[in-house]
Parts: C-alpha cells; structure tokens; sequence
C-alpha cells in the first residue's frame, strides 16, 4: 500500500504546538472548523497526539484552567502508522479515528491519513469504473475453495478485482466478492451463478454496479 499517495502531508495540516495553551488551541479548531488536528512538539517533527474540540470545551465547561498546555487534554498519542505500514496494520489502527498520523522512516511526522481516503481506496477494490457484476460467495473455507470458484468463472469471464472476507457466523465462514468487467451482460452473470451453484457455492448477493451508482 503506497500511502505517501493517498496522505495529506504535513505542510497542507494545520497543527498545534505542544506549547500552545488550551485557549489558543480552541481558537485554533475553531478557525480551521476541524473537530480535532494533530500536536507536534516545538520543532514541528514529531508527533505528540490529537487534541479534540470536544474535549476542550467539556473541560472549559467543568471550569477548568484554560491556560494549561494543549498536552493537558492530548489523545492519541500511540495512534500511529509509517508510510511503509502494511494495510492491515492501517486498516486496524485507524478505526473510529478520523484520520491517522503518519510517520517518516525517522518518526517524524509526515502527514495524516484520513478515513475517507481509507474508503476510496477501499472503493477502488471494487473496480467500480470498471466493473459490471460484484458477486459475494459464501463458502466454508476448505481448502481450494478459492481456486475453484475463480476457474468456473475464469470459463465464462474475466475477473477484474477479488476480496476475500472471515465471517465466521454460520457454515459459510467465507464471503469472497468477486467483480466481473464492464462488458458483462446479465445472461453471462447468470451462466456464472449457476455454474457457482452447481459447485456447492452460494451466491449470496449480485449487485449490479453500474445501478447502483447511477442512483
């Protein structure tokens, strides 16, 4: 995963000090209409945390001491990724995180990745431009299962992207979604679920791409 493409670095970021009081922080999230922005020390390389709107205004609430530094309320400060992090390791560190900061092979920080930009490329696994028919296939798992399913459809048609999920909730513990190209018709999409159906898979879902974004 080439995550310098798909960062924001740190030059576009507004970002506090971790010298700067609570008070100018709030001014701060308050100019840039952000809930949250990242805090780096004082020589502006590395990465102290995030610190949240929410979380200011609930202290000032309480009565608390404004003049305190933004370390005072600071989070995050473990909730980081390097640009040569692999995608599993982003995809399970960033969850209910706006965004995710990114780090140098120095430590230093590069930039954030946001979630939106985790869902385009998410997306993009799809082939949503490119694709006609998304198939989920629930198998259980056993060994070869892939490898068959993507040979029945390999004689019908050409397969344009593959996701394979653990679901583990029922016998089908496997949901493989598989697009096929934009040229596809219906008739060559049904020929491909009952050739799937036949082998003991089954097509849990057909979603018709090119419908559904249309919408």
């Amino acid at each position: 995963m080439l995550i310098e493409s798909v960062c924001i670095p740190k030059r576009q970021l507004t970002t506090v000090s971790e010298s700067c009081t609570l008070e100018d922080a709030l001014n701060i999230l308050e100019e840039s209409g952000f809930r949250c922005v990242p805090v780096l020390d004082e020589t502006g390389k590395f990465f102290r945390g995030n610190i949240y709107k929410m979380h200011i205004y609930r202290h000032k609430a309480n009565g608390g001491d404004m003049t305190l530094p933004v370390t005072h309320l600071i989070k995050n400060a473990t909730k980081f990724i390097h640009l040569n992090s692999s995608f599993f390791k982003v995809f399970f560190t960033i969850k209910e995180l706006p965004y995710i900061a990114v780090l140098d092979s120095n430590n230093q920080f590069f930039g954030i990745l946001t979630h939106s930009s985790l869902l385009n490329i998410l997306s993009q696994s799809w082939n949503v431009n490119e694709g006609r028919f998304a198939l989920t296939i629930a198998s259980t798992g056993k060994k070869g299962d892939l490898a068959l399913m993507t040979k029945i459809i390999s004689k019908h048609s050409e397969i344009v992207s593959c996701i394979t999920l653990d679901v583990g909730r029922d016998e089908y513990i496997r949901r493989t979604i598989i697009t096929l190209p934009a040229k596809t018709d219906k008739e060559t999409c049904d020929e491909i679920v009952a050739s799937l159906n036949k082998k003991d898979f089954h097509v849990a879902a057909v979603e018709d791409l090119q419908q559904e974004f249309k919408k």
